[in-house]
């Protein structure tokens, strides 16, 4: 099993323990690291690898987010970057308690990409048609991503597990 960390994060695998497929066919992202997972799938794919199962935890889904929401985000990330990165884990755990989690270093580079990526419906069916299960993890009361778009874009073409009550990183009250 391969596990792709979010934004600013490391090692923060164990948050979704209960959820991952351990098998060493299977390849995991949260957030940000749910475009990477995929990109990482699609390009194993294409040189021969198998990969059985791509599992997304909360993926980074801002496609349907104004210009405005994201020209806005870029601007307090570029005016104080140690703060916006304290409230963004702040924000990933709400309404639970923040817990002791391992950062890399960061650039503006990497949330323009998170912010502005597009979700390609037929490169993921791509992949589902190749025989790769796809599992999509959502949390109701995640305050990160619109829980409700990424839901209905990805019912296309994955098994979507909705937690009613859960954060961004899939915690239940």
């Amino acid at each position: 099993m391969l596990f792709k960390s979010g934004f600013s994060l490391k090692d923060e695998e164990s948050l979704f323990e209960e959820y991952i497929n351990s098998s060493e066919y299977s390849v995991c992202g949260f957030s940000y690291g749910a475009i990477k997972a995929f990109k990482y799938v699609k390009e194993q794919l294409n040189h021969g690898k198998r990969i059985d199962t791509l599992q997304l935890f909360s993926p980074a889904f801002f496609q349907n987010k104004s210009k405005k929401f994201k020209k806005l985000q870029i601007i307090a990330y570029t005016k104080d970057k140690d703060k916006y990165l304290i409230n963004f884990i702040d924000l990933c755990f709400y309404p639970h308690s923040k817990k002791d989690t391992q950062h890399y270093e960061t650039d503006v580079c990497e949330l323009e990409e998170l912010l502005n990526y597009e979700w390609n419906l037929q490169e993921l069916k791509s992949l589902s048609n190749r025989g790769v299960k796809i599992e999509v993890y959502l949390g109701g009361n995640d305050k990160i991503i619109d829980v409700e778009s990424a839901r209905e874009f990805f019912l296309h073409v994955a098994t979507v597990t909705y937690i009613k009550n859960a954060n961004h990183f899939l915690q239940i009250r």
